[in-house]
């Protein structure tokens, strides 16, 4: 600041001289110069530093063998000062040249990337009839075609899972989870009872459920599985064994198969967290709905359990509802399914 006030109030004049007297160190100087001239507060007035001139020479010629050039004011390091208002107009106007370049580059990359990419990261254009297959046995392939599904996901995120998942990986699915729902994505995470025994398990489903991601717990999860939007699927080539690879299934044609099993099982799991466990017994329950639970569990139609009940249609329909909500059922068939795993019915 001492440099430039110095400078400023001599005009036009050597940055080494004005530096010398006032003692700062070549490091000093070197810095100050630097960031005055990045800055745009000064600017080289010699040829060699700052262009050619175009207008005519009327300083006195140097005097042969004097060492210095006109005036002792066009040596080396001669600047000129400009102004904090002008130097801040060209500084902004310099930003906004290189941010409309760099627009422009990332526009040119995204047209060929898109153009590159095809029908992967365009989901909607995959009709009802558009069925693709790809397999991929390599691990780190696997992560990349998870991490480009996770890029173009618009709607929803489905996934299960057989078995715990390491310390850095359920930290990659987490960050996953917080940017789809950033985006107003669906997550919903299916895991096995076997699987969230360990208290690791426990707490990255706690902080999943934190997050906003929907996960529920079932006695059995068939296999691994990964759906997005309806549109893609990954799946292992064989559930007995992960190593094995997995396919990337595309199109609503392929996909929607997985998506029937994993609802199906979807209703069947318990909501985690939700205090219902099997040792709890249904002790709350009156023999009446213990009754018309056991009923329904067994596949009987209202009004089948209304007249083994002796009572009204409308008495059964209320008592089931009632049921239903406490349970977190969202049907009747998951009700009974429910009220099984709970111990509640024989």
């Amino acid at each position: 600041m001492t440099l430039y006030q110095e400078l400023r109030r001599r005009g036009v004049s050597s940055l080494g001289e004005v530096a010398s007297e006032l003692r700062l160190s070549s490091e000093e100087y070197e810095r100050c110069r630097s960031e005055l001239t990045d800055l745009g507060l000064i600017v080289p007035t010699n040829q060699a530093q700052h262009g050619a001139r175009t207008e005519p020479r009327t300083e006195p010629q140097a005097r042969e063998g004097d060492g210095r050039q006109g005036g002792g004011q066009q040596d080396g390091d001669t600047v000129a000062v400009i102004d904090p208002e002008i130097a801040l107009l060209r500084l902004l106007h310099r930003e906004r040249e290189q941010l409309r370049e760099h627009l422009d580059e990332a526009d040119r990359a995204y047209s060929t990337l898109e153009t590159l990419a095809g029908a992967f990261l365009r989901a909607g254009s995959l009709t009802r009839s558009d069925a693709d297959v790809e397999l991929l046995s390599d691990y780190r392939r696997i992560q990349q075609v998870l991490e480009d599904i996770t890029d173009v996901i618009q709607h929803s995120l489905a996934s299960m899972h057989l078995t715990s998942l390491k310390r850095e990986v359920g930290d990659r699915v987490l960050s996953r989870d917080r940017r789809q729902l950033d985006n107003g994505v669906r997550v919903r995470a299916m895991y096995s009872e076997q699987a969230c025994a360990s208290p690791e398990v426990a707490e990255h489903l706690r902080r999943r459920v934190e997050a906003g991601v929907e996960v529920r717990i079932a006695s059995a999860v068939p296999m691994p599985l990964i759906i997005a939007d309806a549109q893609f699927a990954v799946v292992p080539v064989d559930p007995a064994e992960p190593a094995a690879g997995a396919v990337l299934a595309r199109g609503p044609a392929l996909v929607r198969s997985y998506l029937a099993l994993y609802e199906h099982c979807w209703h069947t799991a318990l909501p985690y967290g939700d205090g219902f466990a099997p040792d709890q017994g249904g002790d709350g329950l009156s023999e009446q709905q213990r009754a018309a639970l056991s009923m329904l569990a067994s596949g009987m139609k209202d009004e089948k359990i209304a007249r083994g009940l002796g009572v009204s249609l409308r008495t059964v329909s209320r008592m089931l509802s009632e049921l239903m909500q406490e349970m977190g059922a969202t049907s009747r068939f998951e009700a009974g399914v429910r009220a099984h795993r709970l111990g509640w019915v024989d």
